[in-house]
């Protein structure tokens, strides 16, 4: 089962926010950090001009969410120069998204915006 309306809501509050105010206005048009909602995962993109063609836009995947609705836990992923999803074993899980995605903004281990 996807998420409900009520938890759509709620990743919009709290990795929405994250991600407008990592967007600032003034650079939307060189920088944006975006999320996207698949199943039970939300993945944070970063997204910017190609350098070799800046009318396409690229991106790179910063963080993922992934809940397991069997434990009602959120799970926190960070992705390797392999470009292999590994879990973030300083905080890897938490029943709030929003102590995870705190946990992103402050990056203390450099592992999601370097």
């Amino acid at each position: 089962m996807a998420f409900g309306e009520l938890e759509l809501k709620r990743i919009e509050h709290t990795v929405g926010r994250l991600c407008r105010r990592r967007s600032p206005a003034h650079l939307t048009q060189q920088l944006r950090l975006e999320y996207r909602v698949n199943g039970h995962e939300v993945i944070i993109v970063e997204r910017r001009p190609r350098w070799d063609n800046p009318a396409e836009w690229g991106e790179a995947p910063i963080a993922k969410l992934k809940f397991v609705r069997t434990v009602k836990q959120w799970q926190l992923y960070w992705q390797r120069a392999n470009l292999k999803w590994y879990g973030y074993e300083p905080f890897f899980s938490s029943s709030d998204v929003g102590d995870l995605v705190r946990e992103i903004d402050a990056d203390p281990h450099g592992c999601f915006f370097g």
